[in-house]
């Protein structure tokens, strides 16, 4: 069947107006729109932080890089296991509920950091990092398809992508923090971990003020936005969630561009550090630098998608990417470096877009399907630790490894995306 047309006649996504003649949301949403972009912003700061923590436990607690890619499989291995327990969870209890659960359970491990840095226990923290990534893949699962309903189908790239943005300006946040907390040495003794453990209180305290203050807030009742002809052809021609092959691909899809990020955040500050002769807090600035990038990269990505269908810049940027991580492994001193800073330019887009397009004509679908599409991300709970096999031999040549997952992106944009309802 042609994927342009259901079997009712009636024409799909792809030929119904661009993202750019739909509004962003509509005003009624727009409080609680602003609340689930803020928790956009907060698993970025968790996500980043756990990247700096890779060189400090390198230094206080004299694991290898190989062994501390294993902070990234605690972070995302726990993707794969609260994806469809919190879309089970969000489904039976609502968005809000599991935007509450979400929030407990990062602030529950934020506070585990205490006794795990009393223990001076990588174990320990890695058990701490699994629970507060518990509570960040709930957040995920609720809030794509929570961003997603508020508002028209036809806008929910635009949507995604920028909610997605405030996830950028969190993951600037994250390093910026980790930086002068961690790893300047201006908090507590040289070589301890007083400084992980006064930090994570802090994080734990606000995690828990904003679980209650969005206790509070009156959220409106949401459908799967089916509405007129899209709910006849949901009705007419029925299928499984997995007979919807686009859905299937943005599951590949995320899981190399999870292990993408996973591994080129890992070892952003190893590169600084070996490759430029930075300190690491001057490699750990330059990361949050390199985040400023990604945030720009989204609200320019945002802005291209009025005018280029999102497909098309996703394959783009993915393009881009690949040349990136060639220039970055050759090792060739500023060129290279400036090309790790805009490999995050040209990734920006990359989680929001394949989340958005893979959510595409699932109607009562939509929150399943988000449940696995946020499993995907256990692919950076596997590539860090790949990438730190070559790193600990050379950290430039294991940036060539990324390029497989960037080319596997650039073929769910080129053809993969299509739905076949």
């Amino acid at each position: 069947m042609d994927h342009n047309t259901t079997s009712a006649g009636i024409p799909s996504a792809a030929d119904k107006p661009q993202a750019g003649t739909a509004k962003l949301t509509e005003r009624r949403y727009w409080v609680v729109f602003g609340f689930v972009t803020l928790l956009f912003m907060l698993w970025g700061i968790a996500i980043t932080m756990g990247d700096v923590l890779n060189k400090h436990f390198q230094n206080v607690l004299g694991v290898s890089k190989a062994e501390s890619g294993l902070v990234q499989f605690s972070i995302f291995g726990a993707y794969a296991v609260m994806g469809i327990p919190a879309g089970m969870f969000m489904k039976r209890f609502g968005y809000k509920n599991g935007v509450l659960l979400g929030l407990s359970l990062y602030a529950i491990g934020a506070f585990l950091f205490v006794p795990a840095a009393g223990a001076e226990s990588f174990g320990f923290f890695r058990i701490a990092l699994f629970i507060l990534a518990c509570g960040l893949a709930t957040l995920e699962t609720v809030a794509h398809p929570f961003v997603a309903a508020l508002g028209k189908q036809e806008s929910s790239d635009r949507r995604i992508n920028f909610a997605q943005s405030f996830n950028g300006l969190g993951t600037i946040i994250g390093p910026l923090l980790g930086s002068y907390f961690i790893l300047s040495g201006n908090i507590g003794a040289p070589g301890s971990l007083t400084s992980i453990e006064m930090l994570y209180i802090g994080i734990g305290v606000a995690i828990s003020l904003v679980a209650v203050m969005f206790s509070f807030l009156r959220v409106p009742t949401l459908g799967h936005e089916v509405e007129g002809d899209e709910q006849s052809a949901v009705l007419s021609a029925p299928k499984r969630l997995f007979q919807h092959r686009h859905f299937i691909w943005a599951i590949v899809a995320q899981f190399f561009n999870a292990a993408a990020q996973g591994g080129t955040w890992a070892f952003f500050i190893n590169y600084g550090h070996e490759k430029m002769g930075f300190t690491d807090e001057l490699a750990g600035y330059y990361f949050a630098l390199s985040m400023v990038m990604m945030t720009v990269g989204r609200f320019v990505g945002t802005f291209l998608m009025r005018y280029i269908a999102p497909n098309r810049l996703l394959a783009t940027f993915a393009a881009c990417n690949v040349f990136m991580c060639i220039i970055i492994g050759q090792s060739l001193g500023w060129p290279s470096f400036a090309a790790l800073l805009m490999l995050n330019f040209f990734f920006s887009i990359m989680f929001p877009t394949i989340f958005s397009l893979g959510l595409k004509d699932l109607g009562p679908h939509t929150q399943q399907a988000s449940s696995f599409i946020v499993m995907g991300v256990v692919g950076a709970a596997i590539f860090p630790f790949l990438m730190g096999k070559i790193a600990d031999q050379d950290v430039a040549t294991a940036y060539y490894l990324p390029i497989i997952c960037y080319l596997v992106i650039f073929l769910f944009g080129a053809k993969f995306y299509k739905t076949n309802r």
